[in-house]
């Protein structure tokens, strides 16, 4: 009996209270917060996410001791989804003029939810790059680089190609780059070399290549859609393949869309994935004025020298005999066609916008390559997709990233608008964690503000 007294005695005293679970120091906690599923379009409700030492360590329904937590951000109303993949883009090389331009580049992906990018110009300084931002020793996305081109004037012989691919190999290069202008038989040298090596390729489609052989080759990637439409010219209007112009804009005229499907199946069968990169095709190589795309907001981050280029040289490729508007709206509807057709029947599609190329600034030229792939008929979820889980599907990376799961990196976006309703929410950003790191909106906005000032005397 002086037992049972002794017992109650003390769960009085001590309300019986299950120990109070420990909270980690360096824990942050996204509360009440709807995750965005991105394989099945989903919306997961009011959900607790706990993050810590660069990972998502837990996703439930409730959790304890919340004011235990130093950090803790209030997702009420708002949704959380992974970072998104900027898959082909560019990262300057160091510069003794602006040396501010690295890290400034690095964080204007950052600043619009986007934590990896693929770089498609490969240097040296990358590779350091990739390393420092692998182990957060800056603030930068997840990097993936390619080797230094690989074109028609860097390897102009077989001998030239075994010798470059296994340098780029041995130098711990990602993959390799491919640009326009490689002959046939040095091309079938790089890939017989690159695939006894293990190093993917991808990029552009050399004219003497084609899009058919190079699919057969085994690209990684084709970007640009590059080669699809003059892969749809007829074989009986013997064109001179090099008089093909802008990404074939010269032999529109020309094309056969019932050949799409045989292009589309070929990606399939081969793995290709496709970066259609369709924001340079609405903005460079359109009927828009220089003048009205630099009003843009987001061109006060580019240095005024970078605009003066971009607006000389917009004019080289419009303002021409051979640029017609209506020839440029039916070029632009076959690459539409193609777009929508690579997604609901190719092997997959990337994101990437090609930036900074003209008047595709950082971070936000990927909205508008957003806005392109809607024109062509895309879902929010497969564009979605596209930036999230493919890239990770596509570098064999989905046991680290590209989805909001326990265990994965904490690459994060938190948005305060549904995504899937609407793509414009990806534009109104609460905040953006990378491998674990929180950047406020308000750390955001002062961040651009800094570099627009500075960019402002450039």
């Amino acid at each position: 009996m002086k037992r049972v007294i002794i017992i109650i005695i003390t769960c009085t005293t001590f309300s019986c209270a299950s120990p109070q679970e420990k909270v980690s120091e360096s824990a942050i906690l996204i509360s009440n917060v709807n995750i965005v599923d991105v394989r099945t379009g989903s919306i997961i409700e009011n959900r607790q996410v706990i993050i810590d030492s660069g990972e998502i360590s837990k996703i439930s329904e409730s959790v304890s001791n919340t004011e235990n937590y130093k950090t803790a951000i209030d997702g009420s109303g708002k949704f959380l989804m992974p970072g998104l993949a900027e898959m082909h883009a560019h990262i300057p090389q160091p510069s003794n003029s602006n040396p501010d331009i690295i890290d400034e580049t690095l964080f204007l992906y950052l600043s619009n939810g986007i934590t990896t990018i693929r770089g498609m110009l490969g240097h040296p300084s990358h590779l350091e790059l990739r390393e420092k931002a692998k182990g957060n020793n800056i603030l930068s996305p997840r990097i993936y680089t390619s080797s230094p081109s690989l074109n028609g004037n860097s390897i102009k012989t077989t001998g030239e190609a075994v010798e470059k691919v296994t340098e780029y190999k041995n130098t711990g290069y990602d993959f390799l780059k491919i640009h326009p202008g490689i002959k046939l038989e040095v091309f079938d040298a790089a890939v017989k070399t690159a695939k006894e090596l293990d190093i993917p390729f991808a990029g552009h489609v050399p004219v003497d290549v084609g899009v058919r052989h190079a699919m057969e080759s085994g690209y990684a990637s084709i970007d640009h859609v590059d080669g699809f439409l003059e892969g749809l010219v007829p074989q009986w209007a013997n064109v001179n393949p090099n008089e093909n112009g802008f990404f074939g804009y010269g032999f529109t005229s020309l094309v056969n869309i019932e050949n799409i499907d045989e292009l589309v199946t070929m990606s399939k069968e081969n793995k290709v994935w496709i970066v259609s990169t369709q924001s340079l095709f609405e903005r460079w190589f359109a009927p828009i004025t220089a003048d009205e795309l630099l009003k843009e907001p987001e061109m006060k981050y580019m240095a005024k020298t970078t605009l003066d280029n971009w607006k000389n040289r917009k004019p080289q490729y419009t303002d021409t005999e051979d640029f017609s508007e209506s020839q440029w709206e039916q070029f632009n509807e076959i690459r539409r066609e193609l777009i929508y057709k690579l997604q609901k029947e190719g092997y997959g599609m990337l994101l990437g916008s090609d930036a900074p190329q003209l008047f595709n600034v950082p971070g936000f030229s990927i909205h508008h390559e957003i806005e392109g792939m809607e024109k062509a008929g895309l879902t929010p979820l497969e564009i979605i997709k596209s930036g999230t889980i493919n890239p990770a599907i596509y570098f064999g990376e989905e046991h680290n990233y590209g989805e909001v799961k326990e265990g994965l990196s904490a690459d994060l976006i938190l948005l305060n608008d549904n995504p899937l309703s609407d793509l414009k929410a990806l534009k109104n950003i609460s905040g953006v964690m990378v491998r674990g790191q929180w950047l406020s909106k308000e750390t955001i906005d002062k961040k651009l503000e800094d570099i627009a000032a500075r960019n402002a005397n450039k």
